[in-house]
């Protein structure tokens, strides 16, 4: 199981609005099979281990990620496949909470004599899939906020320079995180103030991650490389109920798809475009600032993991915060997360955190 979860995450920003699945075949001992969840979401994982191992399937236990799909979709439900290909046994952690299946493909296959067991890894299983499952139970993506910030908490000296505070190992290792999410989130402070490109570079990925700009006036410049770029890699842009309307058509003309939000205190409801988001099908999100963005997503309880790359250096009071107020006036009232990771990234320190409900 620990090799199908790792074989799923190969898929991790590729398949939205499916599931990263990765499947696993072992007959007579040995692998004769395996798969992952194909970019765009299909072929499904089973699908795809069950061509790879041909005759050889039948007899075999199959490890799968996700209990198998029983719907009709795009493709016929892989429970079926796996019945057809006569394999005897499937081992998978977690119960699909897609109310299509939700139990089905595995009654189904018991009801044709497979052995079904469940629960094996089933919380690195849940760690995995906690995208798609907020997707289908919540309608919003899973939430990573990424923060590169000096070690007193600065994302940029006054005068707003901020490439590069934190050194190259870590920004690939951040190139890294965005190929394992379905979308790149910035403010439009961020947009304004780097010109980013957002897309994922020193990885090969056969779809990049779509790039979404919150700004609620639309105030982001029309020569930059996210506008010369959007007919090419998409670009959404969360905009307020008070963007001008031509902005609106010129960004469409260039190619953007415009994600209308409402406002919540004098700015866009980050509860809301996340809601839009997990409708348009994305599982996986990754936040990259601002500090104001970073501290609405805070505020609203929206961040499930926190990535924190720490550079050593300091800029002191002055220098651009890497979260924007919060309004916390008491210590009981501040967000909290577990620490679930530390490693070095060149002469950088990168630290995860998880909030407890998502650990």
């Amino acid at each position: 199981m620990a090799q199908a979860l790792a074989l799923g995450r190969r898929g991790m920003g590729q398949t939205w609005p499916n599931p990263a699945v990765g499947c696993i075949l072992v007959a007579g001992g040995r692998v004769v099979g395996r798969g992952w969840t194909q970019p765009g979401g299909r072929p499904h994982a089973e699908v795809v281990a069950l061509k790879a191992a041909g005759p050889l399937a039948r007899g075999a236990t199959a490890y799968v990620t996700l209990e198998p799909c029983a719907h009709h979709g795009a493709t016929p439900p892989c429970c079926d496949a796996l019945i057809a290909a006569g394999v005897a046994r499937v081992v998978a952690p977690l119960t699909d909470s897609d109310p299509r299946v939700s139990g089905q493909g595995f009654d189904r296959m018991r009801a044709a004599g497979i052995e079904v067991i469940t629960g094996i890894m089933a919380s690195e299983a849940m760690h995995d899939h906690a995208g798609f499952f907020l997707k289908v139970e919540q309608s919003r993506p899973w939430l990573t906020l990424k923060l590169a910030m000096t070690m007193d908490g600065r994302i940029a000296t006054a005068t707003g320079e901020s490439q590069w505070i934190t050194g190259p190992q870590a920004r690939r290792a951040v190139h890294g995180l965005r190929a394992t999410h379905d979308a790149v989130l910035v403010g439009g402070g961020t947009a304004r103030a780097d010109n980013p490109r957002l897309t994922v570079r020193g990885f090969d990925v056969a779809r990049q991650p779509v790039r979404i700009v919150a700004s609620r006036h639309l105030d982001l410049p029309l020569l930059s490389d996210l506008a010369r770029t959007a007919k090419d890699v998409p670009v959404w842009l969360s905009h307020g109920p008070d963007a001008q309307s031509d902005l609106v058509k010129t960004w469409e003309q260039l190619g953007a798809t415009m994600l209308p939000t409402r406002l919540a205190g004098g700015r866009l409801d980050a509860q809301d475009l996340l809601a839009t988001l997990g409708q348009r099908g994305l599982t996986r999100v990754f936040c990259e600032g601002g500090g104001q963005l970073a501290a609405s997503l805070l505020a609203q309880d929206l961040v499930d993991e926190l990535h924190v790359f720490t550079a050593g250096m300091a800029l002191g009071a002055e220098g651009h915060p890497g979260i924007g107020a919060l309004g916390v006036d008491r210590l009981a009232e501040a967000p909290r997360f577990e620490l679930v990771d530390v490693r070095t990234q060149g002469g950088d320190l990168q630290h995860v955190w998880r909030k407890a409900a998502a650990t």
